[in-house]
Parts: C-alpha cells; structure tokens; sequence
C-alpha cells in the first residue's frame, strides 16, 4: 500500500474551505453583476404613462409640438414616441 504522507486537512475542513471560496465567489459575482439604472427606468415608466395618458386623451397619433400625424411605422417601432423624428 503506497503511503500519500499525513493529510494536513480532514475533508471537513475541506469542505469547510470550500464553502468559504463558494461564499467569496458569490460574492464577487453579485459585485460585478449587472447594474440597474433607476432612473432610467422611472423615465421609461414615465414615458408609457404618458403614451397612455395620450391614447386615452386621442392625442397618441398627433406630434406633440405641431400636431402632425405620427407615422404608424414610427409608433410601431417606438409606441411611445412624441414627435415625428424624435423617440
């Protein structure tokens, strides 16, 4: 029987270490995870409220400054677009 020598950790320990690492990773990764902007998402909140507020009123198809029509592609790709030319 081959001898590896003394073991200088019982696999509690081991495991015990292992957790740790575990914990310190998570840690890292919940760090460097994504960054969520606040604010923007009370503007983007703000903006369908508003496209609702419009549709409601029946100002949603109408620029808000000069009061053109807004092309139907545009509020297809934008719904919450206000001008023409502008999201």
């Amino acid at each position: 029987m081959s001898s590896l020598g003394p073991m200088s950790e019982t696999p509690a320990d081991v495991q015990a270490s292992d957790v740790q690492a575990s914990d310190e990773q998570a840690t890292d990764v919940q760090a460097s995870g994504p960054v969520v902007d606040l604010g923007r998402i009370e503007r983007d909140l703000a903006d369908v409220e508003s496209a609702l507020q419009r549709l409601d009123s029946g100002e949603y198809w109408r620029d808000e400054v000069t009061g053109a029509e807004l092309p139907d592609e545009l509020l297809e790709m934008h719904p919450i677009a206000r001008r023409v030319g502008r999201r």
